[in-house]
């Protein structure tokens, strides 16, 4: 018990830079997938391709100062929305949500937190299948508690990433027993 904050604090921080233990591989050259590419200097860019757009036209460009995770790039089942992983600082990552809508494509970024606490995460945890639902779960120092951990399963709305519900636990949201992405739930921390 009296190492339980330690332990929480450890694998927030875990959480936020477990991309950096998976294996990065070639990304796919026909479908939607992002590659990076150098920016300004310390910059890395962020480029969303198809089949049909290459990196000399891509779909969307944004450039960070953050380590892009290449690996974590989720795409739904119509290729209309891809969900990627960007570390900006060593002990906060945040989920970028490249979306298609009639005007092109834009990008929303959603933080761990709106409350800048230093410690916490955001990820990518399923798309619930014709609805444009995302599925994410989330872990940070919540201010509101006295900085105390917080760990919250979320379904957010797939146009605007605003929560629609949260539970403690996956098993609490019909959506997260029915579509956590696999990949997901055999490499979070969230699910200690």
């Amino acid at each position: 018990d009296d190492d339980q904050s330690t332990y929480t604090d450890a694998a927030m921080r875990v959480g936020a830079s477990r991309w950096a233990a998976e294996p990065v591989f070639a990304p796919a050259t026909t479908g939607l997938h992002v590659v990076t590419q150098a920016g300004q200097p310390g910059e890395t860019c962020v480029l969303l391709l198809d089949g049909r757009h290459g990196a000399d036209h891509p779909l969307a460009r944004r450039c960070t100062f953050g380590t892009v995770w290449t690996a974590s790039a989720r795409v739904n089942a119509n290729s209309s929305a891809l969900a990627l992983a960007v570390q900006p600082l060593a002990t906060w990552r945040e989920l970028w949500m490249f979306r298609a809508t009639k005007d092109g494509w834009m990008l929303q970024v959603l933080p761990p937190s709106t409350e800048a606490s230093g410690v916490g995460y955001v990820e990518f945890a399923g798309w619930v299948p014709g609805t444009g639902q995302v599925l994410a779960a989330r872990e940070v120092r919540d201010p509101a508690r006295n900085n105390r951990p917080a760990r919250t399963y979320e379904l957010l709305d797939g146009q605007t990433l605003a929560t629609q519900k949260t539970a403690d636990a996956p098993s609490s949201l019909r959506a997260f027993n029915r579509f956590q992405d696999p990949a997901w739930k055999r490499v979070t921390v969230s699910l200690r």
